[in-house]
């Protein structure tokens, strides 16, 4: 007669294969039968990364993750209330458990603002020692170690460590195995910060960077020179203010960037550039930059020009164009300047030209919807989001159905204007703190490093 089986006596080998037939939720299931099948859980086969969600009320599971997963994993990613000093300082001590860890080849930090709190004024000394101490050396350490080398690197936007950039990649003492870098920033006043400056040469030796992120207070065209020598897939620059002195990007290095890195998508994001807003079209952008994506966040006004200037020269390449600002913008503008109606509407054109849109988003501005019409029709199915929150206020709420109900039909998807009484508090009618708005912005942009 066969003894029926102890199935804690299984051998590990065989668990193992049979949890490797199994969803992730369901393997988390199976291995609370007992310790040992609980045991074989903890392999790199089966956690490729962890997320630690750092909170006081999240400290013991974070402290799990770290005790049985931080020597296996080679995926982390912490997000962090970055204005809070005691959440800051969990995140450090995360940072420098990792820093030892033997498999870790991607780290993503996620602050939840653009601010980073510390106990020194901003700029100063002491705030520097602080960050440098509890963030860049950690880093530094991982960056330095030489098996297994480090593969991501992303900094979450934040400013202050944005700074540490060129230090950090220069204590990488293998570029080469380095695929993405997330280095631009979302700056806390952006009328007045330090200038980040990292060399063109220390990217050089990256010949295997797909996926770059910068700001573009760094960026001339020696830069792009040496970046169009690299294999990018996607090149993310983040324009705040443009200083007086900046040399700007020339067509004929665009040109060459382009001709040299034809599979390079451009990521051109203005975060509060109150003045450069002003000038997309005639000093930041270029007829023969690759962009692919364009976003404009609170930046307090709408740039026809530059949409003009989108529909005549990124034909072939636009896939989105994200246009924010809040509700609240009107207080102080006549909302005529602010209706997007010209003789040629340059979002209908845009729809018209483009023929990879697939994404058009617009806040704090006021659309006709009988362009939103056309625009539905031109684009069709392939335009996946068509976001917007205003529409002419003179047409009565009775008469916007038909309008509605042909935009649907078009887009092959229920479609309606967002409710301006849900909108987010950024987008609001009334006025919010700038950490409120920039968790808003970092919202926007996270996934703009990864592929």
């Amino acid at each position: 007669m066969n003894k029926s089986p102890i199935w804690g006596e299984l051998p590990a080998l065989v668990i193992t294969n049979v949890f490797q037939y199994m969803s992730y939720h369901d393997r988390l299931q199976a291995s609370s039968v007992c310790w040992h099948w609980r045991s074989v859980l903890f392999q790199p086969r089966f956690f490729k990364g962890v997320h630690f969600n750092v909170a006081r009320e999240n400290n013991n599971k974070n402290n799990f993750f770290l005790q049985s997963l931080a020597h296996i994993i080679n995926e982390a990613k912490i997000s962090f209330d970055s204005c809070n000093l005691y959440d800051v300082e969990l995140t450090t001590e995360i940072l420098y458990k990792l820093s030892k860890s033997s498999c870790l080849v991607s780290l993503s930090l996620r602050p939840r603002y653009a601010t980073l709190v510390t106990p020194g004024r901003f700029y100063s000394e002491e705030e520097w020692n602080y960050i440098y101490k509890l963030f860049v050396e950690p880093i530094k350490s991982l960056l330095g170690r030489q098996n297994p080398p480090l593969e991501k690197l992303d900094l979450g936007c934040s400013e202050i460590l944005s700074l540490h950039a060129a230090d950090l990649l220069t204590s990488c003492p293998r570029p080469q195995f380095l695929r993405q870098l997330g280095f631009a920033s979302v700056k806390q006043d952006p009328s007045h910060y330090a200038l980040s400056m990292i060399e063109s040469n220390l990217f050089e030796k990256c010949n295997a960077l797909q996926y770059l992120s910068l700001d573009y207070d760094i960026m001339c065209d020696d830069f792009l020179q040496t970046l169009q020598l690299l294999p990018l897939r996607r090149l993310v620059i983040h324009v705040h203010g443009v200083d007086e002195e900046h040399p700007g990007l020339s067509e004929a290095a665009w040109a060459s960037f382009r001709a040299t890195n034809s599979l390079a998508e451009l990521h051109l994001t203005l975060v509060c550039a109150y003045e450069a807003v002003d000038i997309l079209h005639s000093h930041i952008l270029s007829p023969s930059m690759p962009l692919t994506h364009l976003k404009v966040l609170f930046c307090e006004r709408i740039n026809c020009d530059a949409l003009e200037y989108l529909s005549r020269y990124y034909k072939e390449t636009l896939k989105s164009m994200i246009w924010v600002d809040s509700m609240r913008i009107q207080e102080y503008r006549n909302i005529m300047e602010l209706v997007l109606r010209t003789e040629q509407d340059p979002l209908v054109m845009m729809a018209w030209r483009c023929k990879k849109l697939e994404e058009i988003v617009i806040h704090g501005y006021v659309l006709d919807p009988h362009n939103l019409v056309g625009i539905s029709r031109l684009r069709g199915k392939e335009l996946k989001v068509l976001e917007v929150s205003r529409i002419d206020l003179s047409i009565p709420s009775v008469m916007m159905t038909p309008f509605i109900e042909e935009i649907s039909t078009q887009l092959g998807q229920k479609w309606a204007p967002l409710d301006p009484k849900t909108l987010p508090a950024a987008l609001g009618f009334y006025p919010v703190s700038d950490d409120v708005r920039d968790q808003h912005i970092l919202k926007y942009i996270r996934h703009n490093i990864s592929p």
